[in-house]
């Protein structure tokens, strides 16, 4: 499926492959996980237009212990899908440890992410996701149980986190150290806290500081990388070991073609016109029919990405919502035909950013007296025992 493409003078050497235990990938780039987008459909997508590292979403340890049947089908891979990485939502170590010891037996994943970076209040309020980290033994525990268990099968465990919770209460450095001296084979950053959630700027700075203390693992940066320009310019300020993409490959999945490129030293990136825009867009409906394996659920799934893939485009707000209400790929089909497909690339307006960024949080949502101690005990203590039955299953 070929693509207009620009090509300008290499303006880099090439970047140095990544490893991550004993899976390289010669373009250092890490899909980021997101809820309810990078199933099984999204990461094929993408991976036919790059190499990289290409995460699932979000897993619960105890609704896949429990073998939850939505929980069962969001860990599915593909034949062909190499290296399996699969993200791991916990705020038990027990729990979590015997989620990876669930993975090595089953030979489920070939490499689990530890998530640690969530900023959604459903999970910051028990606890969890980038509230954790604050609780540094528990943390520490996490980290320990995980990466013993992955171990006993030559698995490479890693860790995602963000800065802290706010200004106030940063956590990355500490938690960086914890996560290299317990064995985790690469941690990532994205440089913003908990209360940003995903307003104004991330923090390069951060990702810097983070890699001159982690000295012997990788240090992946993430946050406001929207081009492969964005992810060479995060390397040379920070000299993190790689990126981590997430909000900015939305309704853009050749991102990782101009990442390949990108990191290779080449000066060659799409430009699509919105004929291929729309390829690509059927293409990522005809996967994800076949993911769940019904045609109307798979075109409801991809409305939500219809207009991640018009941005900039010119398309009517009628023809935007009739595409928003498709049910069918014949319906798909047809009203992708009466679009103008002759539309050259428009340039800046289909670049940037994208997806939502919130607003920024004047208090993040956390358990009753998280903050008055970074040891875990009385009712913070009860509420992390049931965080987990909290939180939806995958």
């Amino acid at each position: 499926m070929s693509a207009p493409t620009l090509t300008a003078p290499s303006t880099s050497a090439p970047v140095a492959p990544l490893r991550i235990g004993p899976h390289v990938s010669a373009t250092p780039v890490v899909l980021a996980p997101m809820a309810g987008i990078t199933n099984a459909a999204y990461r094929q997508l993408c991976r036919e237009h790059g190499e990289g590292f290409y995460v699932s979403e979000m897993i619960t340890s105890r609704a896949l212990v429990e073998r939850t049947p939505e929980t069962m089908r969001l860990i599915g891979f593909a034949p062909d899908e190499r290296p399996r990485s699969l993200q791991l939502y916990g705020v038990d170590p027990l729990t979590v440890a015997k989620a990876v010891e669930m993975i090595v037996a089953e030979d489920l994943a070939d490499h689990v992410d530890l998530n640690f970076g969530c900023p959604v209040p459903k999970v910051t309020r028990k606890g969890g996701g980038s509230a954790l980290p604050w609780k540094a033994d528990l943390f520490r525990q996490i980290v320990r149980g995980a990466v013993r268990e992955a171990a006993k099968g030559g698995v490479p465990l890693t860790v995602k986190m963000r800065k802290g919770i706010d200004d106030d209460h940063l956590t990355y450095l500490q938690a960086g150290r914890t996560a290299e001296q317990e064995g985790a084979a690469a941690v990532a950053l994205h440089g913003r806290t908990a209360s940003q959630h995903y307003s104004g700027h991330a923090d390069w700075e951060a990702i810097a500081r983070l890699k001159e203390t982690v000295t012997t693992i990788p240090v992946l940066g993430n946050g406001d990388v929207w081009s492969a320009e964005d992810a060479l310019e995060m390397v040379r300020r920070t000299g993190c070991d790689g990126v981590v993409v997430g909000r900015g490959c939305l309704g853009r999945p050749w991102l990782f073609t101009d990442l390949e490129a990108g990191f290779a030293g080449r000066g060659e990136r799409v430009r699509p016109g919105l004929r291929h825009v729309t390829a690509v867009m059927r293409r990522h409906a005809e996967l994800l029919v076949a993911f769940y394996e019904d045609e109307l659920r798979g075109c409801r799934d991809i409305r939500k990405h219809v207009s991640w893939y018009l941005k900039g485009y010119a398309v009517g707000g009628d023809m935007r919502a009739r595409l928003a209400l498709v049910d069918t790929l014949e319906a798909l089909d047809e009203l992708i035909a009466d679009l103008d497909l002759d539309q050259p690339h428009p340039g800046g307006a289909a670049e940037g950013s994208r997806g939502r960024a919130g607003s920024p949080q004047s208090r993040v949502a956390l358990p009753e007296g998280w903050l008055e101690s970074q040891e875990l005990t009385g009712v913070a203590a009860a509420m992390v025992r049931q965080a987990e039955l909290s939180v939806s299953g995958g």
